[in-house]
């Protein structure tokens, strides 16, 4: 709607043309003119005009034919229109109004009468405009709101496929390695050389086991056992090397650095000792002779990927990864035993006796072990 209103009145008499204007002018409206159907339909088309009053009876383009092509143009069809007719016959009125006029005034016409249709009119086009402009605003935010849905629909689908994908990889990597894999991709896990903390532990008689129960009973127990110190492991935020029948290795440090990488392991091993004392009294029950034994090294070692194009692993390689591994070899069932390292780092909060230099394979010179016994509460 244009301020003030603009209305064009089509007629072919001037003096029409001038009384329309000076009537209406006089209530604050912008009145335009056209001398013919033809000028009428090309100034509607060009000043989109608020309302049109038209004759019908015009030389080149009669009113009705103008009346139709308004109504036929998507930018006017909500133009109103009010016929101006000479005659009093109503074949042309009912003509007009099932062509689309919303009004009709027969010359010579009364002013209050045309003032009145006017504004009745400019109201209902004032309401039709704003319903139109709610539409489209309504549709632009409709838009929006799709166009947002469908980013939030993508960045959903994104989110779940990496965690999907974060899932897969926890299956067969620790959960550290998972993440830093979805986040850095397999550079991440390029070899390096640092300081780790190793923890061993394995089942004292579960050869034994093998040879004298059903596989579905020994199945059981590696999976209570698993269940048992795995756990504790993430608990720990250890890194889960590998499961290797009831063989269990764990580092401390890498990928992810933790300061406290030695206390953490020890920490780790004395608690999966307490639990696996309680899962080992349920075992023995059940008729099952099996102990528990676990080792603490500290060292440096390399870390990162091996193995080929269709199975890699993440290992670490170095004489601390031998270490821990003959310790835990050399526990009895119920001890932890930690090297010299290991006992120089956490001693203030851990209780330990020593049991002696220990001849182990692989290792030239008898190496100092000791047992640890409990983690002293701070």
């Amino acid at each position: 709607m244009h301020s003030p209103p603009k209305i064009l009145a089509v007629d072919d008499a001037p003096e029409n043309l001038e009384i329309l204007r000076t009537r209406l002018a006089a209530h604050g409206y912008d009145v335009i003119t056209a001398g013919d159907g033809e000028q009428g339909l090309a100034r509607a088309r060009a000043e989109a005009p608020d309302l049109v009053l038209l004759d019908i009876m015009m030389p080149k383009l009669d009113g009705i034919a103008v009346l139709k092509e308004l109504k036929k143009d998507a930018a006017l069809r909500f133009v109103p229109v009010v016929l101006v007719t000479a005659k009093a016959d109503t074949r042309d009125v009912v003509v007009g109004l099932e062509a689309g006029a919303d009004d009709y005034l027969t010359k010579p016409f009364d002013q209050a009468a045309l003032v009145a249709r006017v504004r009745s009119l400019l109201r209902i086009k004032e309401l039709n405009d704003l319903t139109i402009a709610q539409a489209k605003t309504l549709a632009e935010q409709a838009e929006a709101l799709a166009v947002a849905n469908r980013s939030l629909e993508a960045r959903v689908a994104a989110q779940v496929a990496e965690i999907e994908r974060i899932g897969r990889l926890r299956r067969f990597l620790p959960p550290q390695l998972a993440e830093i894999v979805s986040r850095e991709g397999g550079g991440a896990l390029a070899s390096h050389r640092r300081e780790i903390t190793v923890v061993c532990c394995d089942l004292r008689g579960f050869t034994a086991l093998t040879e004298a129960s059903e596989p579905e009973d020994v199945m059981t127990v590696l999976g209570e056992y698993h269940r048992c110190v795995g756990g504790l492991i993430f608990r720990h935020e250890g890194t889960l090397e590998r499961f290797a029948g009831d063989g269990v290795m764990v580092i401390f440090n890498d990928p992810l650095p933790c300061p406290d990488h030695a206390s953490r392991g020890v920490r780790l091993a004395l608690e999966m000792r307490d639990a696996m004392a309680t899962l080992g009294e349920a075992w023995r029950r059940r008729g099952h002779a099996v102990g528990f034994g676990a080792s603490v090294a500290l060292g440096y070692a390399t870390l990162g990927e091996i193995g080929f194009d269709q199975r890699r692993e993440y290992t670490a390689i170095g004489s601390v990864v031998s270490l821990a591994h003959r310790l835990c070899a050399a526990a009895k069932p119920g001890q932890v035993l930690i090297s010299q390292h290991v006992l120089a780092a956490v001693e203030p909060q851990c209780d330990a006796t020593p049991i002696g230099p220990l001849e182990l394979k692989g290792f030239t010179k008898p190496v100092p072990a000791f047992d640890a016994l409990r983690w002293r509460a701070t």
